[in-house]
């Protein structure tokens, strides 16, 4: 059995082919260049770089420096590089460069980049507040602080005088003069008298025998 095939029906079969294969061809070579473009971001506080789809037994290297300096010495990867890097403290902004070198025939998935850290914000401290001396619900009181005063000196009072004993046993003889005391003056002078009238009396009798 003999196929016949027509001129006209061949060539747009190549045709389509030929676009089909050109679609694709183009897709496979975007995806790699995609994939190897580095993956980098900067804040004002650390560097995040996350390199991909590298070919694995080639001496790819990648270079971090801040303003010069190196932030990431040389460091040589194979298909994966992740990294995230502090910054320095810093008041002004600061000049990020990254350089990749891709160690694959041609080297076209190097680059060279450079970005801006900017400058951390430091937060207003705000007035702190006294807590509460309200303690929550359900904590017991606390014990009250003993008040230590210092005793002043005061001058003792008074004792209360004691008063005498009133005596118990007889009563004395008053010494004082009462209404009788005349009388016996008067007594005592007539004895007085009388006496001495007898003493002369006597006397004038020893005179008289003499």
């Amino acid at each position: 059995m003999t196929l016949s095939i027509r001129p006209g029906r061949s060539a747009a079969a190549l045709a389509a082919a030929a676009a089909v294969l050109g679609v694709t061809g183009a897709a496979l070579s975007a995806v790699p260049a995609a994939a190897h473009t580095p993956a980098w971001s900067v804040t004002c506080s650390e560097v995040q770089v996350d390199l991909t789809d590298y070919t694995a037994d080639a001496p790819n290297q990648v270079t971090i420096t801040v303003d010069g300096k190196d932030l990431l010495p040389t460091r040589t990867f194979g298909r994966e590089f992740h990294e995230k890097l502090r910054l320095p403290d810093h008041d002004k902004e600061l000049t990020v460069r990254l350089v990749v070198k891709d160690g694959s025939e041609g080297g076209k998935f190097s680059r060279d980049e450079t970005k801006t850290a900017p400058v951390c914000q430091t937060p207003v401290p705000t007035p702190s507040t006294t807590p509460s001396a309200t303690p929550p619900a359900g904590t017991p009181a606390p014990a009250p602080t003993p008040t230590v005063t210092t005793p002043s000196a005061e001058v003792p009072p008074a004792e209360p005088s004691t008063p005498a004993p009133e005596p118990t046993g007889p009563g004395l003889a008053e010494t004082g003069s009462s209404g009788t005391t005349p009388l016996i003056g008067g007594a005592a002078a007539a004895v007085l008298l009388a006496g001495g009238g007898i003493l002369w009396a006597v006397r004038r009798r020893r005179t008289a025998r003499s």
